[in-house]
Formats: structure tokens, C-alpha cells, sequence
């Protein structure tokens, strides 16, 4: 089994869920950070969203990110477990007003 870690990345990520990552077969993914940067100047408000077997589950609905600030949904002692399948999902209220970073562990 290999471990690797990997960063997934979108940039001016706005009002239609911008899907990060999907669990490729085989495969198991630690996210050990989620970092949601708005890159306006204006506060916006975002939503993480976890599909699994084509459900949505909410990490964070709304979650205000201030001007020049960033969310941190994921990280420090929390982590999240995707398997097979199960992807991830980052949208805001406003147009092309977030970048993500999605920093993992992927066990193949």
C-alpha cells in the first residue's frame, strides 16, 4: 500500500459547486486540511459539501469568510475520511470569490 500526499486546488470558485476531488477506486483519502480563501472584497459565504453514494452531506452551510480572511473547515486535529466514490464539494455566494486548497492523504 502507498501513501501519498497531494494537494487538490480551485481557484475562484463561485456560485455552482466546484467538485475538488472524487475518490478514485482502490483508493482511501485522509483530507488532513481544508483552507477556503476569499479573494474579494466583500464577505462571502461558503458551503462543503461530502457526496457519498450520491448524497449530499454538509461539512459547513454558510460559514461566513470575511474580506482578506480564510476558512479552515478541516484541520489541526479534525480529519476526513473519503472512500471509494465519495467526492468533494466547495461552492460560494458569490461569483468567482473563493480559491481552495485541499491538502490529503491517499492510501492506494
Amino acid at each position: 500500500m502507498a501513501n501519498t500526499f497531494k494537494n487538490y486546488v480551485a481557484s475562484g470558485v463561485g456560485t455552482s459547486a466546484s467538485t475538488l476531488l472524487t475518490v478514485a477506486s482502490s483508493t482511501q483519502t485522509t483530507v488532513i486540511g481544508i483552507t477556503i480563501a476569499n479573494v474579494t472584497a466583500s464577505t462571502i459565504k461558503v458551503d462543503v459539501i461530502v457526496t457519498i453514494s450520491a448524497s449530499d452531506y454538509y461539512l459547513v452551510k454558510n460559514a461566513v469568510v470575511p474580506v482578506g480572511g480564510a476558512l479552515v473547515p478541516v484541520g489541526g486535529d479534525q480529519k476526513l475520511v473519503l472512500e471509494v466514490g465519495d467526492a468533494l464539494k466547495v461552492l460560494s455566494d458569490t461569483s468567482a470569490s473563493a480559491d481552495v486548497i485541499v491538502s490529503v492523504l491517499e492510501i492506494t
